[in-house]
């Protein structure tokens, strides 16, 4: 009976991130994303899911670094930091990322405190639930623009953008099993706007994004297994952007795979795994879109490292 009702449970809350993902569909428009992408997205989920603190089950360390569109001049280039670890209360873990994102003269800096709680389904399913806190410093000087119309004195471009620290919030939730996961964030609540220091024109500095994440493992045979994968994300009123992934483990050593994002670009993973705990990663997609020419594509490298004392099974992790 108990089983019955935890499985009932599992396809519930399947269906309710469904639905909601349904309903980001729906009410879409048409605007640009403006937090940065990730073709690895898999293992660096922590960067938008305060609930995926924990999920690794050991202290763990991840350091991704993102060249976008490469030999375009003032292309984004992206770094993130993500540490997280169990603590001394049951259930309990917390987690520590930053990316710091620059994209022309605009940069962006941001330090976030992820808290999840674990609610137990069943031996193998949990369910994690997470807050993230945080920073953002946020700088786009415009005096160092050149080539723009105009007179090259012109006050409009005398001036640094306000460059306050603000506050922001998100919360997630994050089930997973050995074999599938599926969750559902907004790492940002709070929509927040800089200044110009020289005529107050206001600028926004952040929207409120929401992802859906998910994937699922197959078993092909005793040394490969096959893993399909999605992340949706979606600014309110917006238009939603999808990314899509097939990957193989070989021998629990490699990944190889492939991915590609709606409107955007398609790319390949790889990913080594050294004694289930250091993984070095490498990942490249090139453009479908008019910028096909002005680049050679956007790189990816990731390595993780965990203090492997507590392991959830005896395989990999596979997400």
């Amino acid at each position: 009976m108990r089983k019955r009702e935890i499985m009932r449970f599992e396809l519930n809350s399947v269906k309710g991130l469904g639905v909601l993902f349904l309903f980001l569909l729906i009410f879409s428009e048409g605007r640009a994303q403006q937090d940065p992408m990730f073709t690895q997205y898999n293992f660096n989920t922590q960067t938008i899911n305060p609930a995926y603190a924990g999920t690794w089950d050991n202290i763990g360390f991840l350091v991704l670094g993102r060249h976008q569109w490469m030999g375009m001049e003032g292309a984004p280039q992206t770094y993130t930091f993500s540490m997280q670890t169990p603590t001394k209360f049951r259930n309990v873990a917390v987690g520590f990322n930053v990316i710091s994102d620059r994209a022309g003269f605009e940069k962006r800096l941001m330090a976030n405190f992820d808290y999840s709680y674990q609610l137990k389904l069943n031996r193998e399913t949990s369910l994690r639930l997470g807050l993230k806190g945080g920073i953002n410093h946020y700088t786009n000087n415009l005096a160092d623009y050149t080539g723009y119309p105009g007179d090259p004195a012109d006050p409009m471009f005398m001036s640094d953008t306000d460059s306050k620290v603000i506050p922001n919030f998100g919360i997630g939730a994050f089930l997973y099993h050995e074999r599938y996961y599926i969750g559902l964030s907004s790492p940002k609540i709070l929509k927040t706007k800089f200044l110009n220091n020289y005529n107050n024109y206001s600028s926004w500095a952040e929207f409120r994004h929401f992802f859906l994440i998910g994937g699922y493992v197959f078993n092909l045979s005793r040394s490969l297994q096959f893993k399909p994968t999605f992340l949706a994300r979606s600014i309110w009123g917006s238009s939603t952007v999808i990314d899509f992934s097939a990957n193989f483990l070989l021998g629990e050593k490699v990944w190889l795979g492939g991915n590609y994002r709606t409107g955007d670009s398609f790319g390949f993973i790889a990913q080594w795994i050294f004694d289930h705990q250091l993984r070095i990663g490498y990942g490249v997609d090139y453009s479908t879109s008019r910028l096909q020419s002005f680049h050679s594509g956007s790189h990816e490298i990731m390595v993780s490292y965990e203090l492997g004392v507590r392991r959830r099974w005896s395989t990999p992790r596979m997400f």
